[in-house]
C-alpha cells in the first residue's frame, strides 16, 4: 500500500482548502461540522470518480484541464477579493469597518451575511474545491493507488485543513495581523490558484 502516496496526495489536494479556511478565520465565519463535511464529501466522491474512471475520462478532461478550471476558479475568487479589500480600505478610515467587507471568497459564500457557511452554502463552494480533486484523482488513477483509501485521505485531510485554516485565521485577526489578513488571504489564495494551473 503506497501510504506516503496517498497522505501526498491527501495534503497537496487540500492546499486550497487551507486558504479559504485562512479566509474564514480572518473575518470569523463559522464553518459547522456538517458544512466542513459536506465539503469534505464533494472531495472524497470527485476523488475517487477520477481514480476509478481516469483512463476513460482523460478521453475528454485532461489533468492539466482539470487543474486549469479549479485554479482559475480560485484565482478569480481571490483577485476579487483582493479589489474589494482595496476599495475598502481607500473607502474607510476604519480598518475593521473594511475587514467587515473583504474577502470576497468568504463573503459570496456566505450569501446570508450571517457569518455561518449554512450546509446550503457549503455545496457550492463544495463543488468549486472538487474541482482540483478530478484533476488529483486522473494524475494518480493509472498509479496502482488504492481509489479508496486515497478519497478518504483527501476527505480527512479536507476536514483538517479547513478547520486549521479557521483556527489560524482567528488567531490573526485578533493579532497586530489582523488588519493584513483580508489580504494575506486574497494573496494566498491567488498563489494557490496559479500554482494549481501551472502545476
Amino acid at each position: 500500500m503506497h501510504w506516503l502516496s496517498i497522505a501526498s496526495i491527501g495534503i497537496a489536494s487540500n492546499l486550497d482548502n487551507l486558504g479559504i479556511g485562512l479566509s474564514f478565520g480572518s473575518r470569523s465565519t463559522k464553518v459547522p461540522l456538517l458544512s466542513n463535511l459536506l465539503i469534505a464529501l464533494f472531495s472524497v466522491i470527485s476523488t475517487f470518480l477520477a481514480m476509478t474512471a481516469g483512463r476513460y475520462l482523460s478521453h475528454f478532461i485532461t489533468a492539466s484541464l482539470g487543474n486549469f478550471i479549479g485554479g482559475s476558479i480560485i484565482v478569480i475568487l481571490g483577485a476579487w477579493g483582493l479589489r474589494s479589500a482595496v476599495v475598502s480600505r481607500r473607502s474607510s478610515a476604519s480598518s475593521s469597518g473594511a475587514a467587515d467587507k473583504t474577502l470576497a471568497m468568504a463573503a459570496k459564500t456566505d450569501r446570508d451575511s450571517n457569518q455561518i457557511i449554512s450546509w446550503g452554502e457549503s455545496l457550492s463552494l463544495g463543488f468549486a474545491l472538487s474541482l482540483n480533486c478530478i484533476a488529483t484523482g486522473l494524475g494518480a488513477g493509472a498509479s496502482g493507488v488504492s481509489p479508496a483509501f486515497t478519497a478518504i485521505s483527501v476527505g480527512l485531510f479536507s476536514l483538517l485543513s479547513v478547520d486549521a485554516g479557521i483556527r489560524f485565521g482567528n488567531r490573526m485577526a485578533k493579532s497586530w495581523l489582523g488588519s493584513y489578513a483580508d489580504l494575506l488571504g486574497c494573496i494566498l489564495l491567488i498563489a494557490i490558484g496559479c500554482y494549481e494551473v501551472i502545476l
